[in-house]
């Protein structure tokens, strides 16, 4: 009905404070010293998509918020401070992310019940995993969208978990929605790796065929090991920081695989030879061609 779901203190506080602490340990331990200061930012016009963000998803990297890289390329805050997430392949190389995500029976178990894709634990993929920090101050608004345009399948397929870490309040960005606008907000487009380099927009819809979904944003503030269930299409977004405390979050996506659903090679974020996407269940590894097979 609404699109997304609220599921109360799903991961326990021992499990939610080791992601923490895990987040905050990545953060402390990475190197600048051959970081290409990749900002990630969301607008339709300067979205990241350099080598460093197209390459990221089959290992652990991290991107600067937009508010802390002055005009000469420098941090303007302590490193630890400057991340606005740590992406992509958490969920495989790191061990405390593994742990919650592919290992995790609670996890499979949920997959399981919601019944959401053919066949959810034995083909649904899991992929794109991410801590995203919301910065004090500088943490960015990301505006309104949905995560089929970044994570797009015919038909479409996504479904995204998102697991405060920390408290998340109107104050420090929490996520809000707009209820049933999975079944009235059409995907208008798709964000794609370009022929000639870097990423883009593909246009689905010419915007004036698309109706403007009515209704008001929720906001949804959480607790600590909370979950966020949010469909593929519903519309969604998160102002920025303006306090003085961070909202860390751990995130991840699961797709349905083929027949069912067509993942193809124009998406940004591809498998790689190394590491092909996962399935939920803890088998080996399906492997997605270019073609989508």
């Amino acid at each position: 009905r609404n699109s997304y779901l609220v599921i109360p203190a799903f991961f326990p506080s021992d499990e939610t404070d080791a992601l923490l602490a895990r987040s905050k340990h990545l953060l402390n331990e990475f190197s600048l010293l051959d970081h290409p200061r990749t900002k990630f930012t969301t607008g339709d016009n300067n979205h990241v998509g350099d080598d460093y963000f197209l390459t990221s998803g089959d290992k652990i990297r991290y991107f600067l918020e937009d508010g802390a890289i002055d005009g000469q390329g420098n941090l303007t805050r302590d490193k630890h401070e400057a991340v606005n997430k740590i992406g992509h392949a958490l969920h495989e190389l790191d061990p405390v992310f593994r742990r919650a995500t592919l290992q995790n029976e609670k996890i499979r178990g949920l997959v399981r019940d919601l019944g959401f894709h053919h066949d959810p634990v034995g083909m649904s993929i899991f992929l794109q995993s991410m801590v995203i920090t919301k910065q004090p101050q500088i943490g960015g608004e990301v505006p309104e969208h949905n995560d089929s345009t970044f994570l797009y399948t015919s038909p479409l397929t996504a479904l995204g978990f998102w697991i405060a870490l920390e408290q998340c309040s109107r104050e420090n960005g929490a996520l809000s929605f707009l209820p049933g606008s999975h079944l009235t907000a059409p995907i208008t487009k798709r964000f794609v790796r370009l022929p000639s380099g870097g990423t883009g927009f593909e246009q689905l819809l010419d915007p004036g065929q698309a109706s403007m979904p009515v209704g008001e944003y929720v906001v949804e503030e959480c607790k600590p090991g909370d979950l966020v269930l949010i469909h593929g299409s519903v519309l969604h977004k998160s102002e920025r920081n303006r306090s003085a405390k961070t909202r860390f979050a751990y995130t991840f996506h699961m797709i349905d695989s083929p027949p069912h659903a067509l993942y193809d090679d124009k998406n940004w974020l591809q498998p790689t030879k190394e590491m092909p996407f996962t399935r939920v269940l803890d088998t080996p590894n399906v492997t997605i061609r270019r073609d989508g097979l």
